[in-house]
């Protein structure tokens, strides 16, 4: 038997700490407030909520029972991912499967992060990912001294760049478009305006990626609670439905820093469209990829945002260089992105901020960052996960 999960389950309630360089609250401490905010917002109290998905720590962090016994939480129902932005889909797709099929009742989806008050910078020593004997998973090579996950993805960029004849200039719409409207967030960390210039006259990090190409680094906490659409109907807050879903790929053709087809790592080089499963969750949504009013992704580093646009068929492969220019992305823009300023401009929490973003566009308050009749937004990433959310 096969369960249908299209609009069971709805997001009711979202809550944030501030977001920030060298916060003095600890990851629990942050927690604690994103919760007290979404418990808020949604009417509910720690009594509802009967399972957690917890996202925190890097690399290793708290644990789910710590969570619970911290915040005075009874629950019957835990899942644990590590902290990648990877792993926003699988919390979210957790918790709507756990409350369709009567695991839990109230699942909070917690994310905390403390990259800067731990010390514990991508690549630099306090990170034991990109060190790990067999290389980390953004591509790291220890022995060769690639310990960084911006390796990886330059790696991938610069493949992309002799293929397609794409530019540095180019890329740098991406995170124009996204501090456009970090200055319309009044949570965004970068404020300042960007300009063309200003990007390329940014340091070069790994080559072509220029400082303006990778995202901040930040402490902060976003929380998102989630339960049956039924239940969601009677709380505070106008539901946001969880749709359609896909889930993460992997295997020898998958590089999560390159498109498929690239020939980055254990790749094929056979450049290709989308393939059924990177379309599954507008199946099951019951939409077509059109309908998307706008696009939200995991946005660690600039070339993300193009191979996002051709895993879904947005453009075709190596057309989203010159497919993101003039504003396409932007707010008025044909698919407006990330439009809170994402990791890049607004705040590194995991891409749990985007999936706030989200909410408060569907409910219809993003203020000045709102999208015209916005019905479905999705969350997607390059290597294949989706969530398509509608109101």
């Amino acid at each position: 038997m096969t369960l249908s999960l299209r609009d069971q389950s709805a997001i009711v309630g979202i809550g944030q700490s501030a977001y920030g360089r060298f916060l003095p609250d600890s990851q629990l401490a942050l927690g604690a407030t994103a919760l007290k905010a979404a418990l808020d917002d949604a009417g509910l109290t720690r009594a509802d909520i009967d399972g957690v998905a917890i996202h925190m720590g890097w690399p290793l962090g708290i644990d789910y029972d710590r969570v619970a016994e911290a915040y005075g939480l009874d629950v019957r129902w835990v899942c644990q991912t590590w902290l990648h932005g990877r792993f926003v889909t699988s919390a979210i797709q957790q918790a709507a499967m756990a409350v369709s099929c009567g695991l839990a009742e109230v699942v909070a989806c917690v994310n905390a992060i403390s990259f800067t008050r731990e010390r514990q910078i991508l690549g630099g020593p306090g990170d034991a990912e990109g060190t790990r004997e067999d290389g980390g998973t953004h591509g790291e090579s220890p022995p060769y001294g690639l310990t960084a996950p911006a390796g990886g993805v330059a790696l991938g960029m610069q493949r992309y760049m002799a293929r397609y004849g794409a530019t540095s200039e180019q890329l740098a719409a991406v995170p124009m478009a996204f501090r456009k409207h970090a200055q319309k967030s009044p949570c965004a960390v970068m404020q300042k305006p960007m300009t063309l210039a200003d990007h390329q006259a940014s340091r070069m990090v790994v080559d072509p990626l220029r400082l303006f190409d990778c995202c901040l680094i930040t402490d902060g906490a976003a929380v998102a609670i989630v339960t049956s659409a039924e239940r969601a109907r009677d709380l505070r807050q106008r539901p946001v439905y969880i749709s359609g879903m896909q889930g993460l790929r992997s295997g020898r053709d998958e590089f999560i820093f390159a498109p498929r087809g690239l020939g980055i790592n254990q790749q094929r080089d056979v450049p290709a469209g989308p393939d059924a499963r990177d379309l599954l969750a507008y199946r099951m949504a019951g939409i077509n990829r059109a309908d998307v009013a706008g696009l939200y992704t995991y946005d660690a580093f600039s070339p993300l945002v193009l191979f996002v646009l051709e895993r879904l068929g947005f453009c075709g492969p190596g057309e989203a260089a010159a497919w993101v220019q003039g504003g396409r992305i932007e707010l008025g823009g044909e698919l407006p992105m990330n439009t809170s300023g994402g990791l890049l401009s607004e705040a590194h929490v995991g891409g749990w901020n985007s999936i706030l973003e989200i909410v408060r566009q569907l409910r219809g308050v993003a203020g000045e960052r709102q999208i015209e009749n916005a019905r479905h937004l999705q969350w997607a990433t390059a290597w294949g996960d989706s969530v398509i959310f509608r109101n």
